[in-house]
């Protein structure tokens, strides 16, 4: 059997393809070339950890100025609380569990189409810079960033620190200086090459920071002096995340290109218990707001001329349907989404959200995937004349489909969001209980109506339930026949 990407479509039967449509789409008739596309993304910031929703110490001036210079989501949701299946997320714009993305340091399936793939077939080169977690980093492996589509990748297989040990395109290369801006200075280079191109280009930038353990530089830590060194720590590496950032935009502007790219920004789930601020009730790893509430900010100036902010609930999975929408890409026999297009809320056009947003953590471990030691030893491996190193840390069995998963039985605790109610199913060994909450009222999500609200019950209950029933059909490989 061949273990290729293309290999695995064509053994799934997926029978995909891309179609661009004739022209551009309403969004790309600005100018004669499509937008540039850069996603950025924190390693567990919570809602709460920017200054400009109020954080009473930490210093984010960059991020804060483009909250006021842009479109600023202020319910904006990861699909997960947690790293990896988020990714899958804004990946594929699908519901992690479809394709099998329970947790950290789980992969993509080969079958999944993902932005870069599909942004490939409307003329975009693309690069990803900085964490991966959604497989290997690793040549031949068919879940490392190049056969997950990017032309270009300087990429870590998890969260990393100061003096990383990198992949390019499976080099291991070691690099020297603060992990954030190590990350935007690889996405920097990329941007300066490609920033005359005829062909516009997609950069995925994904910070490592604020993932503990936190390691600030003196720079950072300094200004965070009157806290404790674990807070100025954690501080600190948000306050150099956003000197990166700050550093990536203010780029797009020496280059002329500001105007014409597109330039997302969010987090991967909730805050950090002890540290961090959320959004709500809980934090990373819940299922309720403060596990899942995050900072997200988009700017693009040649579409957004005034600054705004939106109360409109939206979520990562909505970042793959919005793009091709932009660049006017469609799929044939697209599998289900659970995004939807933001290009009306972009246009001022959305008032609220049409369709509602599942949630759902399966009950199953994260896989251990440390990247200073995975790293370490492919740079000794590669020294000695061995490109690969350890072949089990290349998943080659990722897009094996072997277990089947009963349609009736949804373990764990799952939501159901329909502003401004969500509903939260949580299954244990002792049974199922249900909680409803208004968030509108409760955003703390204090006081449960589900004894109180029957019919909304029942209706959101009944909808959960079609939902998850949806997720396992593809989690079971449905979608690639």
């Amino acid at each position: 059997m061949q273990i290729d990407r293309r290999g695995f479509l064509k053994i799934a039967g997926a029978g995909v393809y891309l179609a661009t449509m004739s022209g551009l789409s309403a969004l790309g008739k600005q100018s004669s070339k499509k937008p540039n596309i850069i996603l950025c993304m924190a390693d567990d910031q919570g809602w709460g950890d920017m200054a400009y929703n109020g954080h009473p110490v930490l210093k984010t001036p960059n991020f804060d100025a483009m909250a006021g210079a842009a479109l600023r989501f202020d319910r904006f949701y990861a699909a997960a609380p947690v790293c990896s299946p988020t990714r899958g997320s804004v990946m594929t714009g699908r519901h992690p569990n479809r394709f099998g993305c329970f947790k950290w340091g789980h992969t993509l399936r080969p079958q999944e189409v993902t932005i870069p793939e599909a942004l490939k077939k409307a003329g975009y080169v693309t690069g990803h810079f900085g964490k991966w977690h959604l497989g290997s980093v690793r040549k031949g492996s068919p879940v490392n960033p190049g056969a997950s589509g990017f032309d270009e990748w300087l990429s870590a297989p998890n969260f990393f620190d100061n003096d990383p040990i990198l992949s390019r395109e499976g080099v291991a290369v070691q690099t020297q200086g603060e992990s954030s801006m190590v990350t935007a200075d690889a996405a920097i280079e990329f941007i300066r090459k490609h920033a005359k191109s005829p062909q516009p280009f997609l950069a995925v930038v994904w910070f490592g920071s604020p993932h503990g353990p936190h390691e600030a530089i003196e720079r950072d830590r300094a200004l965070y002096k009157d806290h404790s060194k674990k807070l100025q720590h954690f501080y600190g590496e948000i306050t150099g995340m956003d000197r990166a950032f700050g550093k990536l935009r203010g780029e797009l502007r020496k280059l002329g290109i500001h105007e014409n790219t597109i330039l997302w920004y969010c987090s991967d789930n909730g805050g950090l218990p002890g540290v961090g601020a959320t959004g709500g009730r809980g934090n990373k790893g819940k299922v309720y707001e403060g596990g899942l509430r995050v900072p997200a900010i988009l700017e693009w100036p040649a579409r957004i001329a005034n600054p705004s902010k939106t109360e409109v609930p939206c979520n990562t999975s909505d970042i793959y349907p919005t793009l091709l929408e932009i660049v006017g890409v469609r799929i044939k026999k697209q599998p289900p989404l659970d995004g939807i297009s933001l290009v009306p809320l972009v246009d001022g056009k959305m008032k609220s959200r049409p369709k509602p947003m599942g949630f759902w953590d399966y009950p199953i471990k994260g896989i251990r995937t440390p990247s200073k030691e995975f790293m370490s030893e492919l740079l000794e491996a590669q020294k000695k004349g061995n490109e690969v190193g350890n072949k089990s840390r290349l998943r080659m069995d990722a897009g094996e489909i072997t277990k089947k998963y009963p349609e009736d039985i949804f373990p764990g605790h799952s939501a159901w969001l329909d502003w401004p109610w969500k509903l939260h199913r949580i299954e244990a060994k002792k049974g199922v209980k249900f909680e409803l909450y208004n968030l509108a009222e409760d955003p703390k999500e204090g006081n449960n109506l589900a004894g109180r609200n029957k019919k909304q019950l029942k209706s959101m209950k009944n909808e959960l339930k079609e939902w998850q029933k949806s997720v396992v059909r593809s989690l079971n490989g449905e979608d690639y026949r």
